[in-house]
């Protein structure tokens, strides 16, 4: 029987989300005339919130604004070490790191799995340890540019539980034989918790709270 433990990123192993500030940080770091676009960006999660763009078309438009429609790879990789360092210092939750390590000891396979683009998440996931990572691709993962567009699924919602039985199929990991933990803080990671043998709520915010209570599953606050 193998043991996974799946862990949602933003707000559950972190204090805040993770995507607006790395958006800025690289602004700041690589073009600050850039900033000039943050109105812009603005009025995007507007269209998003309006239902007029969806999360994954909303992410491919403020990066495009904030970053650039196509940046080189090893250009911009001390950007984003960067902000993996400043991530890990400063908006780290106490309590995830001492039940990831508590997963790690049981001999947990330690896995992040989060809407935020994989650019970013995999030297965070490095640092905490994480053995593996499923997350929100650009569409050109593994060429030397990065371009302003998703690859597949935003790794968000129902699509996040799809993307984390294709990563099993993928390697060689069957249902039946694994028993899996799941931790997140938001309502929306509902079919992942579900799947899991063990869901908890972590930092629940208030609809996740109340499903949790509706569904047992324990409440964590990290």
């Amino acid at each position: 029987m193998q043991r996974i433990a799946i862990y949602d990123m933003d707000r559950t192993i972190t204090v805040r989300g993770t995507y607006a500030a790395f958006l800025t940080h690289m602004a700041l770091s690589l073009a600050p005339w850039r900033l000039i676009f943050m109105p812009l960006a603005g009025f995007v999660m507007l269209g998003y919130v309006l239902r007029l763009v969806d999360r994954g078309r909303a992410k491919e438009l403020n990066q495009a604004l904030l970053i650039g429609r196509r940046v080189n790879r090893e250009r911009i990789r001390p950007a984003v070490e960067a902000y993996a360092d400043k991530v890990i210092a400063r908006n780290i939750r106490a309590g995830a790191l001492a039940q990831i390590a508590q997963d790690r000891a049981s001999g947990c396979r330690l896995v992040i799995a989060s809407a935020s683009f994989r650019l970013y998440v995999e030297p965070i996931a490095k640092r905490l340890g994480f053995d593996d990572v499923i997350a929100t691709d650009h569409f050109s993962q593994g060429v030397d540019y990065i371009r302003a567009r998703i690859a597949g699924e935003n790794c968000y919602d129902v699509a996040k539980l799809r993307m984390i039985e294709a990563w099993m199929s993928r390697e060689g990991i069957a249902r039946a034989y694994a028993h899996v933990r799941a931790y997140s803080d938001h309502v929306t990671d509902a079919p992942l918790l579900g799947f899991a043998d063990e869901g908890y709520a972590a930092n629940p915010h208030r609809a996740l709270a109340s499903l949790a209570a509706e569904e047992g599953w324990p409440v964590l606050h990290w």
